[in-house]
């Protein structure tokens, strides 16, 4: 038997996969009726799985997304906050990263807009798509910080680079000059080039506000928005709802010890 041998050569060439799988197959008495193509294809496709799901999880790793569990999968429909299931469902194939649009995800705090972001930040991730998340106040201290230290330029070709650019938060305070600045340079470069995710709390008539420079707005925002799906979302925070939801399921249990004569300890009659 060459089992040990073969395994170590093909751990020694970065086969991890087809190793693995080896000694499972290996150690199946049914595979005695596989004919060599057979085995090889197994050994094939269990390889071809184990580099995707690295590749995954190293981008997964270096979007640095706020919600990294979050999935297109658990998205909650029943909630009222006005999530287009239609449309979501359509950008979560990830076409409109391939052609380069963006989406603008408003609404107020707590209705699930960062989290939603993630979803399908993640998802695009799964698709094979480089993502980068940052929060918008946190990104431009970053930039700051890179004009005096020397990095500006590596963030800068980071930020342009990737597929997916997930900005968090944006608004409500004006940007200054130099912010300005700085986000002229990054959507004009990534403009066609790549897709942007903007979440909000503000809606998107206020941005131009944000901005605070008439000339310079105008040129950000038409190289945002003209090609933008938008979620608008709209409805109670997700946050209260949950306590809610958990304070209702608490209610009939000591509803019940009460009916019954028996008062739980340290309940106040």
């Amino acid at each position: 038997m060459l089992t040990h041998p073969t395994i170590d050569q093909l751990r020694a060439l970065k086969l991890d996969g087809m190793a693995q799988a080896f000694v499972e197959l290996a150690a199946q008495e049914e595979v005695g009726n596989l004919v060599h193509a057979e085995w090889l294809a197994l050994l094939l496709d269990r390889e071809t799985a184990s580099r995707n799901t690295k590749r995954f999880q190293t981008r997964l790793r270096s979007a640095r997304l706020r919600h990294s569990q979050a999935a297109v999968e658990d998205v909650d429909y029943r909630t009222p906050r006005r999530l287009d299931k239609a449309l979501f469902q359509q950008l979560a194939t990830c076409r409109w990263i391939a052609e380069h649009r963006n989406l603008l995800v408003t609404g107020p705090c707590g209705v699930g807009k960062s989290w939603l972001s993630c979803a399908l930040a993640q998802k695009a991730c799964r698709e094979g798509y480089t993502v980068h998340y940052a929060r918008v106040p946190r990104l431009f201290a970053d930039l700051d910080l890179a004009h005096g230290d020397g990095r500006f330029a590596r963030l800068f070709r980071m930020l342009v680079k990737v597929d997916l650019l997930v900005l968090d938060d944006w608004g409500p305070d004006r940007l200054s000059a130099s912010q300005r600045r700085d986000l002229m340079e990054v959507v004009e470069d990534r403009h066609g080039r790549g897709s942007t995710l903007i979440t909000s709390q503000l809606p998107v008539t206020t941005w131009h506000e944000v901005i605070g420079e008439p000339t310079l707005g105008d040129a950000i925002l038409d190289r945002i928005v003209h090609n933008a799906f938008r979620l608008e979302l709209d409805g109670p925070s997700m946050r209260k709802l949950k306590t809610t939801d958990a304070a209702d399921v608490a209610a009939p249990a000591v509803a019940t010890i009460t009916a019954n004569g028996n008062s739980p300890k340290g309940a106040k009659k």
